[in-house]
């Protein structure tokens, strides 16, 4: 019997992927939910529902709907979480729900690697800097989300650190891979953080799993086995390029001063960025993870062959580090 999966936005980078292997699987009824037209090649072998999920429209679309699994890209707020629920609650199989591990960086001391085991704790203060208190409502909202997603439906929540392959629409691999190509220097602010980053085939593939016959229940970190720095990193990718990396070991203070957004120069250079102990999901859900040997030349070779006349955005910031 085919199994009725309901896919619920990521339709620009995972999702798609999802999408796409899930068809080629076959048994699988799929509908994709988003907010914008979705542009693909998957023609009427999937429905698709074109709503916005934070309005009425997104209850009228699933009203009286039941799915086997829902997986869930876009549940970014908790009132976005209490909708779903209200509208689903008792008509999902399995509730396959995306969250971050940004709900760890806002824990008073942050645990590097974090487990699963360590959302529990103090959290930090409420912070003065508009940038930092973006993120940290970012992460408590996500911790809202998977507190309201565990108490609606049989879930599976799968933390993610940052996500790199050929679709990544932030277009990091291509913010690093322009700057090492133009010979100039790249700056970075935090050379020894550690890097536990996850590879997107290696997480759609565990989604995969789990909307075939995933019957694991709770919250699970996903990300690379290895253990690295943002500065082996950043040398893999100038390794995969075949040129001599230009590293300047500096401060977010520095760069500032001289005009500079740190992020803009390096998308590494911020402490919202989390390290993840996958082991739990290893041990219990069989996921499995590409080493960074094979890994990084592949994420960058997708990137490239989708390199069009429009550079990624950061690079308007490039005369002025130049400068």
């Amino acid at each position: 019997m085919a199994r009725r999966v309901l896919i619920v936005g990521g339709n620009r980078f995972l999702g798609l992927e999802l999408t796409a292997r899930l068809l080629a699987a076959g048994g699988n009824e799929l509908t994709l939910l988003n907010r914008g037209t979705l542009v693909d090649p998957f023609g009427d072998r999937v429905q698709r529902l074109h709503v916005d999920r934070g309005t009425d429209a997104f209850d009228q679309a699933l009203a009286g709907t039941s799915w086997d699994v829902v997986v869930d890209f876009a549940l970014y707020t908790a009132e976005q979480a209490r909708r779903a629920a209200r509208v689903l609650s008792g008509r999902v199989g399995h509730f396959v729900a995306i969250s971050t591990g940004q709900v760890y960086l806002v824990r008073d001391v942050v645990p590097v690697p974090a487990r699963e085991a360590d959302l529990d704790g103090p959290l930090m203060p409420r912070p003065t800097d508009a940038y930092d208190l973006d993120q940290w409502t970012y992460g408590l909202e996500k911790r809202e989300v998977e507190r309201v997603v565990a108490q609606a439906f049989a879930h599976t929540t799968l933390r993610l650190p940052m996500v790199h392959g050929g679709r990544d629409f932030y277009r990091r691999f291509d913010s690093i891979a322009y700057r090492l190509l133009d010979g100039g220097p790249l700056f970075i602010t935090r050379p020894e953080a550690m890097v536990r980053h996850v590879y997107g085939p290696a997480v759609v593939r565990q989604l995969q799993a789990l909307v075939t016959n995933g019957n694991a229940r709770g919250a699970y970190n996903l990300a690379q086995s290895e253990a690295t720095t943002v500065e082996d990193l950043i040398g893999r990718v100038a390794h995969a390029l075949g040129v001599t990396p230009r590293v300047v070991t500096t401060t977010e203070p520095e760069l500032r001063a001289r005009g500079l957004d740190p992020l803009l120069a390096c998308p590494f250079n911020q402490r919202w960025m989390s390290a993840l102990d996958a082991t739990r999901a290893r041990d219990q859900l069989g996921f499995t993870h590409e080493p960074m040997s094979e890994w990084v030349p592949a994420a960058l070779q997708a990137s490239m062959a989708r390199w069009n006349d429009t550079p990624p955005p950061s690079m308007a910031h490039r005369p002025l580090e130049l400068a």
